[in-house]
């Protein structure tokens, strides 16, 4: 089969998502399957360290494109040498991680090269040559399995934590240069800064999340729901409800119109489990819910349910995890 299966390293400044080692997991598989190799793709600048990643986690081929424009992620910039380079190349699958940029990349990619994108996939497996996609519909409550025969190349995003990262190797893979193709004056969007939350865990990537919703009361109700995150080494999350009334930042919000999470362990915290914030995290692996109404949504998915008033159970929890921690 001609065509390599390519895997886009997301990446913030030089900074790998556990992601792309997924997404790099996925084509070793995939590429077996299709008796092809894996080729990755790091565009930023000041990437080596990225390149001695991607050749440590399997690519036996790497397009690296390291220039200026290409420090801040733009998809403007990213896009154009990702076109241009699948134009030439022609792989017979593209895969990326289903972050924001990878989402960003992946619909650039299939509108410039008239292919549709299948995204936020959690299974692949190949039959007659082409990639069969499972991924979650109706806000997770099905899955359906989707493929695209036909299309050059397949362009498939894969959801955050659904694929277990690969072993690493010893082999070093061929680089292989590429130049941009926008200089600074073509590119319309300019980054002027990036600000971060001091001490919080990204959502994405997070093994736990604690989550809370209207329950909690009001902004200092997160309170306790940031101590037990923070005890268990996890990020805090939080429902649509709360984010609308203020309380915690969008950038917490887990849901339909925020992140999508897939945790080990997700704890909802008076989250009455909506339809929209389960599209968010029903493929977490255990979900612990706490609420004082029994009849909340969210017991239906939770492996084990606490009805109880969360602030008794939540900070009582909180000082019984750190006793045994710190034994």
């Amino acid at each position: 089969m001609a065509g390599n299966v390519w895997v886009y390293i997301d990446h913030f400044r030089g900074d790998p998502l556990p992601a792309s080692w997924e997404a790099m997991g996925a084509a070793r598989k995939i590429a077996a399957e299709l008796n092809t190799g894996v080729d990755a793709l790091v565009f930023g600048h000041g990437v080596d360290e990225l390149v001695q990643l991607a050749s440590e986690y399997g690519a036996e081929k790497i397009f690296v494109c390291d220039d200026a424009t290409l420090a801040d992620f733009r998809v403007q910039a990213y896009g154009a040498a990702a076109v241009k380079l699948t134009a030439a190349e022609e792989p017979v699958l593209v895969l990326a991680p289903a972050t924001t940029r990878g989402r960003d990349l992946t619909a650039l990619l299939g509108v410039e090269l008239g292919v549709g994108v299948i995204a936020d996939g959690v299974e692949l497996n190949v039959k007659d040559s082409v990639v069969h996609v499972t991924r979650p519909v109706y806000a997770g409550k099905l899955r359906a399995t989707v493929c695209a025969p036909g299309a050059n190349p397949q362009i498939i995003s894969l959801r955050p934590r659904a694929f277990p990262q690969p072993e690493l190797v010893a082999s070093t893979a061929k680089v292989v240069p590429v130049e941009a193709v926008l200089a600074e004056e073509d590119v319309a969007v300019k980054v002027t800064d990036h600000v971060a939350w001091e001490n919080d865990v990204s959502l994405s990537d997070a093994s736990i999340v604690v989550s809370g919703g209207r329950g909690v009361g009001g902004p200092d109700g997160f309170g306790s729901i940031r101590q037990l995150a923070t005890t268990l080494g996890g990020a805090m999350g939080a429902s649509r409800a709360a984010v609308d009334a203020g309380w915690i930042p969008y950038s917490h919000q887990v849901g339909q119109t925020g992140k999508t999470v897939s945790p080990d362990l997700y704890v909802a915290c008076g989250i009455s489990g909506a339809v929209q914030h389960q599209a968010g995290m029903r493929t977490s692996k255990v979900i612990v819910a706490i609420n004082k109404d029994s009849e909340a949504p969210i017991f239906k998915l939770a492996k084990y349910g606490i009805v109880a008033d969360l602030f008794d159970v939540v900070p009582a929890l909180t000082k019984e995890l750190k006793r045994r921690l710190d034994q």
